[in-house]
């Protein structure tokens, strides 16, 4: 390996030219723009690759050479800005393999950042600079007071253009991740950034998208908190979206019928990215409980509306996921909620959020009886929609998810499906939807099929098995010349493992 160092140290001393923006960047076309950034990406391997040889940090003090070079080309009063970025897109590009225990050349870097000008392609990289080595940041020695700058940096990313907020909001992610200890005793300053990014007033130019990673990031923040103090700070990142809920909710029934689905789901998104990061199950829990009433409006008068309800059943989903069995009396209602709107709007998230539910609380005693009903309900609507193999073909989202649905029963409660009235009818509408052509669909029919025959040959199922071969007996050879049908051309070659195992597992019951 020696022996090809010197040619990897001065291809990394060259390679920084080949990433400088041109002089006359600002005329180049889409197509053009689109070159130069693959570009700088086959550039960013080379670096790595090359870090496989010198390792991080030799490639680091060289790429480090050209920074100090450009340095003292005028770079910093904004006269040569372009090798000066090209030389920090270099070192950030190879940020994943420099030691967090580096202790010569960052503890340099860190400090030159907010003496950068603030051109916006160069502080667009600072900022991705920050971002990829917070690791670093957070293991830098305490008599670096280095953070407190390099935010006041995300702060003007983010109040630039859209390009350096998109950079300034990931980077401040990724900051909020790592070093989340650093902020318990800034969460004023960390409040007053997300109200203003949130809000669209102030100044701040980052995108619906991108005020996700702040969300994200103050909800990692709140996680590390004592659960009195995250309870508050939870309640205070709620508010300003429960708030815009509201204030269209206020508008009139009218009003909220007609908004388009993108002004109820920014914010509703905002509330997946808390339920799924902050963390304790007891302070979410509450916070779900309150803000129930708000999200049952929503899903009483835009149940018809698809992407509105996949937002609402997503956080729901996250909120069942961090929650677990803290939710009590809301997941209830919840269930109550999405079984009744399944039978009148025929939306596939309500069964999607019911495999969530049946894979936290499917073991519960305490929650046999509802569960027990949503099984029923959802199956039984789901059956009358799913006759022929057209109605499948029309509905490929609602046959995926019933069936998802239905394995999920299978594993976490077979004792509230197995046994009833409505577990051979499944049979039979999987039988006649399996050859549908939707990958995703074809994949969970055979999924439940084989979990069907698998369960008659496990210790866990050897109470139904005398069910399950009535089953087989009585729709055996049918479904062995649909599956014979199916690896012979019915189905595409991609799913021949799912039915040799179906079949396999036929052969096996």
């Amino acid at each position: 390996m020696q022996l090809f160092r010197p040619p990897f140290e001065v291809l990394v001393s060259l390679v920084s030219s080949r990433v400088e923006y041109p002089e006359d960047f600002h005329t180049f076309s889409e197509e053009d723009r689109r070159d130069f950034r693959y570009a700088r990406y086959a550039v960013s391997d080379v670096l790595l690759d090359a870090t496989d040889v010198l390792g991080g940090d030799s490639t680091l003090k060289i790429l480090f050479m050209k920074l100090i070079q450009a340095c003292g080309s005028g770079a910093e009063q904004n006269q040569n800005w372009q090798p000066l970025e090209a030389a920090l897109f270099c070192i950030q590009a190879i940020a994943k393999s420099v030691s967090i225990e580096e202790k010569e050349i960052l503890p340099q870097v860190m400090p030159l950042l907010p003496r950068f000008p603030h051109q916006e392609q160069l502080l667009q990289t600072v900022c991705s600079t920050i971002g990829a080595f917070s690791k670093w940041i957070d293991a830098a020695p305490a008599e670096l007071p280095i953070l407190p700058p390099l935010v006041d940096i995300l702060n003007k990313g983010m109040s630039t253009s859209e390009d350096t907020a998109a950079a300034a909001s990931v980077a401040f992610k990724y900051i909020c991740e790592d070093c989340r200890g650093k902020f318990s005793g800034s969460l004023d300053g960390l409040f007053q950034i997300y109200h203003v990014a949130i809000s669209g007033v102030g100044g701040y130019k980052v995108s619906s998208e991108d005020s996700l990673h702040l969300v994200e990031a103050l909800s990692v923040v709140i996680t590390t908190l004592p659960q009195d103090h995250a309870r508050r700070a939870l309640e205070l990142i709620c508010m300003p979206i429960i708030n815009s809920l509201q204030e269209i909710i206020q508008q009139g029934e009218s009003a909220l019928q007609q908004v388009p689905a993108r002004h109820l789901t920014v914010h509703i998104d905002r509330l997946s990215t808390i339920f799924s990061n902050v963390k304790l199950p007891e302070v979410v829990a509450e916070a779900v409980n309150r803000y129930w009433p708000t999200l049952k409006i929503i899903f009483d008068h835009r149940a018809w509306d698809t992407r509105t309800m996949e937002s609402l059943c997503r956080s729901c989903k996250f909120a069942v996921r961090t929650c677990g069995r803290s939710m009590g009396i809301t997941i209830g209602a919840m269930l109550l909620e999405i079984q009744t709107l399944y039978q009148q709007h025929n939306q596939s998230c309500f069964l999607y959020l019911s495999s969530e539910v049946i894979k936290i609380f499917g073991s519960d005693p305490s929650c046999a009886s509802y569960l027990t009903c949503l099984i029923q309900t959802l199956f039984n609507h789901t059956i009358q929609l799913l006759r022929t193999i057209q109605d499948f073909t029309a509905r490929p989202d609602i046959a995926d998810d019933c069936f998802l649905l239905a394995s999920r029963c299978i594993r976490y409660c077979p004792d509230l499906f197995v046994p009833t009235e409505i577990f051979p009818r499944l049979v039979d509408c999987a039988m006649a939807g399996v050859t549908i052509q939707h990958r995703e669909a074809c994949k969970s029919i055979l999924c439940f099929l084989s979990d069907t025959f698998d369960l008659a040959k496990s210790p866990e199922g050897e109470k139904y098995r005398d069910l399950i071969n009535t089953i087989v007996l009585q729709r055996g050879a049918t479904l062995a010349r649909i599956m014979i049908a199916s690896l012979t051309g019915a189905l595409p070659s991609g799913r021949l493992e799912e039915v040799s195992y179906v079949l396999l597992s036929l052969s096996r019951a």
